[in-house]
């Protein structure tokens, strides 16, 4: 892309994400829209994640984490209830929102005693309850264990009776010093090594966070117009060719193809309204980068408060990684895709302005 166009792209980036704070409220009220997107997610009871035969592999292929703790148990285990508690203070400092490590593990849970699951407890030879197992997150996923097996990645943890044991446990294999009192995770102590591959699929996450999002607040505000569908496709054809996930790349060309029936021109009259189940019609029900986005909760872009950085953070990452991806050939539609794109969909009608004016020069 040529400089004075990325320049200005990149400009107006910044200010957008300086404006957003200072912007107008969603609804009535001040919420800003970061605060109105937040406050959507529902607050999660337990910080493991459960996974169950049909999203096991799901799950653990595509977690940005390096490492994965997966406990075997029972429902009607009284040793499992008893244990849960112990397991959720460790589960709290890697999983959700709130984690104070984030993207080091993944804390799961599988009941062995749904029949669902049998199958996949047998692969893992689960002998006892609760049984846990550690190992990279690819092994797990159409993996399995098996007592005599030697070589496997796979480990069973023998010492993770309580919370103290458990992280201590972990803590021998990752040579790190966590603490279940640790304070909660501050951004600016982020490395700063932007080669680091666990930061680029930290960032990656918030990426595909972002883009779920974005769309969220299209469909939410119903600004999906006859006047504004074409710059949705212009800029659904630049998220196709140079979105940094390749599951957001391959959401968007699924809907591109089938735009038509997704979002019909009159998707959002009274007459039609009345043949949809809700307000956002056929493409509400679509993902635009796979059925685990949203996952609640932000790694690269998380701010220190739970209201601060995240979903701006995110869509900077997202129109940034779009436009330092551009080959000069693409400059030109790239620059009007991006523009439009600001200038239709987002929420701020005083910054939308301000923008396009910028982009206008």
């Amino acid at each position: 892309m040529s400089m004075s166009k990325a320049s200005v792209i990149l400009t107006v980036i910044v200010l957008l994400l300086i404006s957003s704070k200072e912007a107008a409220s969603i609804q009535s009220g001040s919420r800003s829209i970061l605060r109105a997107v937040s406050s959507e997610n529902k607050a999660r009871v337990d910080y493991a994640v459960d996974l169950n035969s049909t999203n096991f592999d799901v799950v653990l292929r595509n977690t940005p984490a390096a490492h994965a703790v997966v406990e075997f148990y029972a429902h009607w285990c009284p040793a499992c209830r008893n244990y849960k508690p112990q397991y959720e203070k460790v589960a709290k400092l890697f999983n959700g929102p709130d984690a104070v490590h984030p993207g080091i593990a993944l804390m799961t849970r599988v009941d062995c005693a749904l029949k669902i699951n049998n199958k996949l407890c047998d692969k893992f030879s689960v002998s006892h309850y609760p049984m846990l197992f550690w190992g990279p997150p690819s092994k797990f996923a159409s993996g399995g264990w098996e007592p005599k097996e030697e070589k496997s990645e796979i480990h069973v943890i023998d010492d993770g009776r309580t919370a103290e044991r458990l992280l201590n446990w972990i803590n021998k294999q990752l040579g790190s010093s966590y603490g279940l009192d640790d304070e909660k995770f501050e951004n600016e102590h982020l490395p700063s090594n932007i080669s680091d591959p666990g930061q680029i699929a930290r960032a990656v996450y918030d990426v595909e966070e972002a883009t779920f999002f974005a769309f969220e607040i299209i469909l939410e505000h119903k600004m999906i117009k006859p006047h504004t569908r074409a710059s949705l496709i212009k800029f659904l054809q630049l998220l196709v060719a140079h979105h940094p996930s390749k599951r957001c790349r391959k959401g968007s060309a699924e809907v591109l193809v089938n735009f038509d029936d997704l979002c019909p021109p009159d998707m959002w009259s009274p007459d039609k309204q009345e043949a949809v189940s809700d307000d956002k019609g056929m493409l509400g029900n679509f993902q635009i980068c796979g059925k685990e986005v949203p996952r609640g909760y932000w790694m690269f872009c998380r701010g220190s408060k739970n209201d601060t950085r995240g979903f701006s953070c995110g869509l900077w990452v997202v129109l940034h990684s779009l436009s330092v991806r551009i080959e000069d050939g693409e400059s030109q539609f790239a620059f009007t895709a991006v523009c439009d794109f600001i200038n239709n969909f987002f929420i701020c009608e005083e910054c939308r302005e301000h923008f396009y004016q910028m982009c206008s020069r």
